[in-house]
């Protein structure tokens, strides 16, 4: 297949672009920046400029283009330059596809559990509504950018990811540093579920949905979301620590401000009901070999 993937520099990109092209596959990364090498194609978002000669003959394309949602400070300016930019690459990969001729057969684009708010202990599925915050409402409006796709005729999936388990990147690397050194513990009060999601099973994922007989929403989570007091625990075994020391949930908005709200301490008991339905073996599907496979990354 000819696949073009945005976002192909952040964790999951870069991954699932070296084993497309391992298996096999002709990947177009689309970048911002001048093109370095063969296999890129530069696009500017935020000036919504993509030339679609550059993306003729594609059988798929994969949207996972976005600044990490936790990488900053919740400020005004980074909570919109988190909408925008998700927004707007959506929105302009999703309208260049449908001009092409012929038609891509499928777009994966990014999205996250984030959609559905603070659930408590309630596990929710991919008919469950939207929930309320500022993650919500982004979610939903970079799901809603791929319209235009969706009204050509081309499948769309929108991949609501939930913490992807990797000591390279993400939430997992922020707290190996502390619990390797014997200091990590609970987040909050360890009772709010996390919905979560080893690196090896996101990309195949998606390697699957780009030939599987699926369309909508599908949420990109284990199939055994675990409350954080236990993930914590898990952890601590994992890097042959204690995990004894709880960061309170006053100290965890102090360090991580708006985010913590919503990004940390909010109950999300997320369940991969299409993912199941179509036919996706997970190979770590329990916390202690995701950690495991984590940390032999």
């Amino acid at each position: 297949m000819k696949i073009a993937v945005t976002g192909s520099s952040g964790l999951i990109g870069s991954h699932l672009v070296a084993e497309l092209r391992r298996e096999g596959h002709d990947v177009l990364s689309l970048v911002r920046r001048p093109v370095r090498q063969p296999g890129e194609v530069q696009w500017d978002p935020a000036a919504g400029r993509l030339d679609p000669t550059d993306l003729t003959g594609i059988d798929a394309a994969v949207n996972l283009a976005g600044p990490g949602i936790g990488d900053h400070r919740w400020t005004a300016d980074y909570r919109r330059q988190v909408r925008d930019a998700r927004v707007r690459a959506t929105s302009l990969l999703s309208n260049v596809l449908a001009e092409l001729d012929p038609l891509p057969g499928v777009l994966l684009s990014g999205s996250a559990v984030g959609f559905y708010g603070d659930r408590g202990d309630q596990a929710v599925t991919e008919t469950d509504p939207a929930g309320g915050g500022f993650l919500a409402e982004v979610c939903v409006e970079w799901e809603r950018a791929t319209t235009a796709a969706k009204d050509a005729g081309i499948r769309v999936c929108t991949l609501r990811s939930g913490v992807v388990l990797s000591r390279a990147g993400g939430a997992l690397a922020k707290q190996l540093p502390l619990f390797r050194l014997g200091l990590g513990g609970p987040l909050g009060s360890g009772r709010q579920y996390q919905s979560w999601i080893s690196l090896t099973d996101e990309i195949a994922a998606i390697r699957h949905l780009l030939t599987a007989d699926v369309a909508g929403p599908v949420n990109l989570t284990a199939p055994n979301p675990l409350r954080q007091k236990d993930f914590a625990r898990a952890l601590g075994t994992a890097t042959r620590r204690p995990a004894v020391f709880p960061a309170p949930g006053f100290a965890v908005k102090l360090a991580l401000g708006d985010f913590a709200t919503e990004g940390v301490l909010a109950g999300q008991k997320v369940l991969p009901q299409v993912l199941a339905a179509s036919g996706f073996s997970f190979r770590t599907p329990e916390i202690h070999g995701a950690l495991a496979d984590a940390l032999r990354d």
